[in-house]
This record gives C-alpha cells, structure tokens and sequence, in this order.
C-alpha cells in the first residue's frame, strides 16, 4: 500500500505517516527502488491502534516503548493496564477540578450580576479585577487548598489543557463588555 491509501484508511495525513515511522511506531516499511514507501496491509490496524491509544492518552514515547516490546514478542499487558490506570486517574482529577471551576464561575456570574446592577450604565463595573482576589470571587476553602481561579489565567489553562487559557475569563468579560 501506498501512504496515501494508508492515509486515506486511516484518517491521518502522510505527515502523521511519516512522523510515526521516524518516531519508530511503524517498523517494516519498506522501499521501492525509487525509494517510495510501501506499507503492508497491517499498517492500517496499526496506526489505528496509535489513534486509539494517542485519545486514550498515550504519548508517542509511551507507544513506542509498549509496542516496540509487543513487536519483539514480549507482553507488555501490565505496563499498558498501568499507564491506562494512571491516565484514568489524572482524568479523575481532572474532572474534579472542573467541577470545582464550573461552581465558582457560577458564584462569580451570581455576583457579577449584582454588581452589574449596581453599576451605572457606561461606567466601569471592575469585573476582571475581582478574577484574581480570593474574596471577589466567593471563595471560602479551607487551608492549604488552592482556587482553581486564582490565579484566573494559569488554572484555566492547567485545567484545560494548556488550550485557549484566556477562553474562559474572556467569554464572561464579553458578555459584560458595556461594564468591564
């Protein structure tokens, strides 16, 4: 097979081919005398796997090591079961975390609409400012547990990945655009 018929089976680019077998993922690529790759049939099952296990969280190391134990016939069922584990558990936190950042922007919303009330039309309502104080947002935590809010912009982005961390506070300063 050639890449392009992989990558149409598969769903990834010929880049994302290209980049598996330099990372070592696709062993046995072969070559014609021209030098074009030619994959065999059970390539496809392979980066699907790689796709599979990269949602499920697996880095690219990660799969290398396993499968390049797999390929030289070990059994490399406990590591997988482990690191699955282990991706379960941060996922645990995770989802924790988000749940703790989804009720205080619930609070901060309640208490944005207060002050919005209370703030003439066309002044400055000073929402953003109480995005960062511990007490702005409501936050009553025990000692030693830290808000997922303060400080906004880096927990934002720790939580979701290190993606678009000013989305969140930047969506509740448009929609009180008039008064921030």
């Amino acid at each position: 097979m050639g890449p392009r018929d992989v990558a149409r089976a598969t769903g990834v680019s010929t880049d994302t081919l290209r980049h598996y077998e330099r990372n070592g993922l696709l062993p046995g690529v072969m070559r014609t005398a021209a030098g074009y790759r030619r994959y065999s049939a059970a390539t496809v099952q392979r980066v699907l796997l790689i796709q599979r296990a990269l949602v499920v969280g697996f880095s690219l190391a990660e799969l290398k090591r396993v499968l390049g134990l797999r390929d030289n016939g070990g059994a490399p069922c406990g590591n997988v079961r482990d690191l699955v584990r282990d991706r379960l558990d941060h996922m645990d936190r995770r989802i924790e975390e988000l749940i703790t950042l989804r009720d205080e922007l619930r609070v901060i919303l309640q208490q944005w609409d207060v002050k919005l009330a209370k703030t003439p039309n066309g002044q400055r309502a000073h929402l953003l400012e109480t995005l960062g104080s511990k007490t702005g947002s409501g936050q009553q935590r025990a000692a030693g547990q830290s808000s997922p809010l303060a400080p906004a912009q880096e927990t934002v982005g720790a939580v979701t990945g290190g993606r678009n961390s000013a989305a969140m506070p930047a969506a509740a300063a448009r929609k009180t655009a008039p008064h921030s």
